[in-house]
This record gives structure tokens, sequence and C-alpha cells, in this order.
């Protein structure tokens, strides 16, 4: 039983508002394969960040994309969840390939993107997005996940927006229980497009989660760069190194 059930047992919930908060980190690795075994890439991140209560909060998060057999990072993002752990800050480069993207939030309901686009570095790509709270951005979908465990669990489908960056534009996708012979998960998941149009252009991402409410499994398009047209496909498997010191879910 966790901490929050424990402290709902004795009837004493409303303590975890006035609880302090403490610093807390959380680090794994994801090695990304082909569908032949092949060793693409791996990952390594480090989260950092806050416990509320019993409830592990984000602050911020950064991976560093590594060639096997080496020690320097190919590709870098950083990521900054102070106003929304579900819609990140982005910094994003790739620059084997002349790429960065950033990811900004000028205004409450307004996201701005700057995309150097693969080639030469001089084409640059600008956005002005409004959103809603269904919002999710880049990795927020991890804790998007985590804030519907519940609904998770029980095996709902939940509706959203994902952001498009490249495109700037979002779209309605929807998180719902599947089952795939490729992922040996506690939590088998897949994030997919409604749209008729963009389910016969984007295949759906498919996710497999722990007891805990980590993230073991990524199947599905990345956002590592293959060559200058298209991005890797990959079955990324995560192992974590260190937990926070309170829960990943509610």
């Amino acid at each position: 039983m966790n901490t929050r059930a424990v402290l709902a047992a004795f009837g004493l919930t409303g303590m975890l508002a006035t609880l302090p908060s403490h610093a807390s980190d959380m680090r794994f690795t994801g090695t990304a394969k082909a569908d032949d075994g092949a060793v693409l890439y791996t990952e390594r991140h480090q989260v950092a960040g806050h416990c509320e209560g019993d409830l592990f909060r984000p602050v911020k998060h950064e991976v560093a994309y590594l060639e096997p057999d080496s020690d320097q990072p190919f590709a870098t993002k950083n990521l900054g969840y102070e106003k929304s752990v579900i819609r990140p800050t982005v910094e994003f480069a790739q620059p084997d390939f002349n790429e960065r993207m950033e990811i900004r939030y000028p205004q409450p309901r307004q996201l701005t993107i700057r995309w150097n686009t693969p080639g030469s570095g001089d084409d640059i790509e600008n956005f002005s997005v409004t959103f809603t709270d269904q919002t999710v951005v880049d990795a927020g979908f991890d804790n998007f996940v985590r804030q519907n465990w519940e609904a998770v669990l029980a095996g709902k489908s939940i509706e959203f927006r994902f952001l498009g960056p490249t495109r700037g534009e979002h779209y309605a996708f929807v998180l719902e229980p599947v089952e795939n012979r490729e992922i040996d998960a506690e939590q088998v998941l897949q994030i997919r497009p409604t749209g008729m149009v963009l389910r016969f252009l984007v295949d759906p991402i498919v996710l497999g989660y722990n007891e805990n409410g980590a993230l073991t499994d990524y199947l599905g398009l990345t956002n590592i760069r293959k060559n200058a047209d298209e991005n890797y496909t990959a079955h990324i498997r995560y192992s974590v190194e260190t937990y926070p010191d309170c829960e990943l879910t509610p």
C-alpha cells in the first residue's frame, strides 16, 4: 500500500496539502532497436523534480542520445515542466542534420515553435499555436498517462490533443488499452489519431508500463532522424536506474 492509501485509510489525506516538498530525481535508460534487432541508439534520461506529498512532480528532463559504443551524444533534448507536466518547453538538437527545435509558451493559451529544418540550417519554420487544457506536447504524454492512471487501470479510453510540431498544429488522439505481442508489460496502451485522414497517415504508438507507472516500452515513430527525409521507427525498451523517493502515480 502506498503512502497516499495509508493516509486515506486513516482519513489524513488533507494533510498532503500541508506536507513540505523535497527534491528528488529519476534516471532511466532506453535502447532503441530496429525490426531486425539491431541497436540503433541509446537514450539516457535524467529527470529532476520534487515530491509533493507522496507524488513525484517532474521539473526538468534531460535526454542524451548516443550511438552504440559511443559516450558522446549525437542528439540532445531538454524539457522543462515548470508550467505544465503535459506541455513542457522543448529544446531538441540533432547537429548531424543541422536540425533544432524549440517550443515555448509566451502566453497562457499560446505556444510557439521554432524549427530549423534538416539540411543547410538556413531554413526556419515558425508557428504560433493556440491550445486547450487537453493538449499534450512531446514527452508530456508520459505524464498524461500517469495523470490518468486510475482510468488506465480501469481500461478506459481517454481523448486528448497531441501536438505535431513540424506541422504547427495539434490533432485529436485517444489513449486506450491494447494487446501487442511485442510488448510484455503490466499495462499495454496505445495512442492513436482519431481523425479519418490522419488515421491513414500516422501509425499508433504502443506503450508499456510497469506496476509503478514507469515506462518500459515505446514502439513507433521516434524523434530521431534516420536521414533528411524520415525518422527512425523503433522499439525502445526502458530500464529504470533510480526511482524518485515518492510515487509516480496517484
